[in-house]
């Protein structure tokens, strides 16, 4: 029998990866007094498959005169330590001009620091441009990995121990297993690792913060808020339901002027930390230098094929030539506002515990849908919130984020395609799904057929229980499905070479959509019940 276990909001819990073969994996180490061998096995695991797709290609390699997202991460661990700070946001913008928060910069001139002491030729101004060398690709890989370890993973691990302890009740291994889960989804993984980026310190920042959030610990949750912000400013997704729950906690059920004060000051400290060394250096213009690159509107509201509302539509209106880029900010900003409203204000009448994971992930989904200025791997923010529902106890809620995961994988199609990374894709893909159980359907078939295949029960459903949902996913595994073969074997026609392109946007845009409509629902399901949030 499955065990069941009596959860804090009075459901039973009922181990949902029971079958798949992670749980097969872990599930020895029940009986240990201690779960820290459980975790050092998945964090092992979770750092061999980073460095197998480390192994291949990036973002831009062998791609003069701009090379790609690697090259721009090099370069800006070159200026940062061959310019002073006041040039740090001003020099050769044309090339990779530094457009990230002041973090960024921070981490790039203290990996710049350690890499010039291994070779300082990586890093030498102008001159290591395009520089491709396999040491220098092995120190950078060590960067993303060592940036992971120190922030991302620690934090899966703390929320999945949080929630199991204080939530669902799950047992100690339970734990490790969901943890386990997240850590192996491929996304992450396959952007920071293949293509080549540092979105795990803005990721594991933000989560830490929300960790903190659970525990009660404010101010440090607003400095390590604030600090993601400070690393990437596409953390901002996050920022509309950070700012209500803590103003909620404010002013209900009394008003408490001490805590807005230390809450203020909190944001405010990590703001000088942040700001203040520019400041100090070069006076108001750094500042303003530094926000003018952060938030480019001058680029336009998409520029490469996002599955994302503008992108998706513009098939239909040609918003570009239509509206100007001061009305399409308008639109933007209009649209953005309405499509998070719901989430903002559940979090300010509640402000649950329960619920901050589900509006986080309603929130960041309104922005990637309807901001200005999205990118293909802008679905990251979303996808970090809605892979933490694999802790809810429902099978339902497990299958709908499995359905997503995949989906925000397959929209990613064009731009790991261009960077040589299908295989990592395809592998990574198979793998998770497998991990949790969710490809023990061919186990049902194949008894049919194979007679000694051990008669198991499956994993978690890899459907929903909903027919309505069943139609949707089923037609969308059909439809990716198809994208994908033509994409690979039919070449576009002549006159419409983006063509596979926009039908992958169309299919994830749609699929998005629906999750972004069920996330809400869920939300407001959950809001009008009568169980205790908390």
């Amino acid at each position: 029998m499955e065990k069941k276990v009596r959860s804090a909001d009075g459901k039973d819990f009922v181990f949902l990866f029971k079958g798949s073969p992670l749980n097969d994996f872990l599930y020895p180490f029940k009986k240990a007094a201690n779960q820290w061998v459980a975790r050092y096995i998945i964090v092992i695991f979770a750092v061999i498959i980073r460095c197998a797709v480390g192994l291949g290609s990036y973002s831009g390699e062998n791609t003069p005169p701009m090379f790609g997202d690697f090259e721009a991460q090099r370069h800006w661990l070159e200026i940062t330590t061959s310019l002073p700070m006041t040039q740090w946001y001003f020099y050769d913008l044309e090339y990779w001009g530094l457009d990230y928060p002041p973090l960024t910069a921070f981490h790039s001139w203290f990996l710049g620091k350690i890499g010039n002491l291994i070779d300082s030729s990586w890093f030498l101004l102008d001159e290591s441009r395009g520089i491709e060398s396999i040491d220098l690709k092995s120190f950078m890989r060590l960067t993303a990995l060592f940036s992971e370890l120190a922030c991302y993973i620690p934090a899966v691990i703390i929320y999945t121990r949080w929630m199991g302890r204080y939530y669902n009740k799950a047992p100690s291994i339970d734990q490790t297993i969901i943890a386990a889960a997240i850590l192996f989804l491929p996304d992450l993984i396959i952007i920071d690792h293949g293509h080549f980026q540092y979105n795990s310190i803005m990721l594991g920042l933000s989560l830490l913060a929300l960790n903190n959030l659970l525990s009660d610990k404010l101010a440090l949750a607003s400095v390590l808020f604030t600090l993601s912000i400070g690393f990437k400013q596409m953390a901002l997704y996050y920022a509309p339901i950070f700012f209500f729950y803590l103003l909620s906690l404010c002013f209900f059920p009394r008003f408490k002027l001490t805590r807005l004060v230390y809450i203020a000051v909190s944001v405010l400290s990590a703001l000088a930390f942040l700001f203040g060394p520019f400041l100090y250096a070069g006076g108001i213009v750094q500042v303003r230098q530094i926000f003018l690159r952060m938030f480019p509107f001058n680029r336009g509201i998409f520029e490469d094929k996002v599955a994302n509302f503008w992108c998706a539509t513009n098939v239909i209106i040609k918003y570009r030539t239509i509206f100007s880029t001061a009305q399409l900010k308008s639109l933007s900003l209009l649209l953005t506002i309405l499509g998070m409203s719901p989430s903002c204000y559940v979090i300010f009448v509640t402000h649950s515990k329960r619920l901050l994971s589900w509006c986080l992930a309603s929130c960041s989904m309104s922005f990637f849908l309807f901001s200005f200025q999205v990118h293909e791997k802008s679905i990251l923010l979303p996808w970090m919130p809605i892979t933490l529902l694999l802790n809810e106890v429902d099978p339902d809620v497990i299958s709908m984020v499995c359905w997503f995961c995949n989906v925000s994988l397959f929209s990613m199609t064009p731009l790991l395609k261009k960077d040589g990374l299908v295989l990592q894709y395809l592998v990574l893909g198979l793998l998770s799904n497998w991990l949790m159980g969710n490809l023990s359907w061919v186990r049902k078939y194949t008894n049919y057929f194979i007679p000694f295949v051990s008669k198991r029960k499956n994993a978690i459903p890899v459907l929903p229980h909903s027919w309505f949902w069943r139609i949707i996913i089923v037609g969308f595994y059909f439809f990716a499905a198809l994208s994908l073969y033509l994409d690979c074997f039919v070449p576009p026609p002549a006159n419409l070479p983006d063509l596979w392109v926009i039908s992958n946007v169309l299919v994830s845009f749609v699929s998005f959509g629906l999750i972004y409509l069920w996330l809400n629902y869920k939300i407001f399901q959950i809001y009008s019940s009568k169980l205790k949030l908390q």
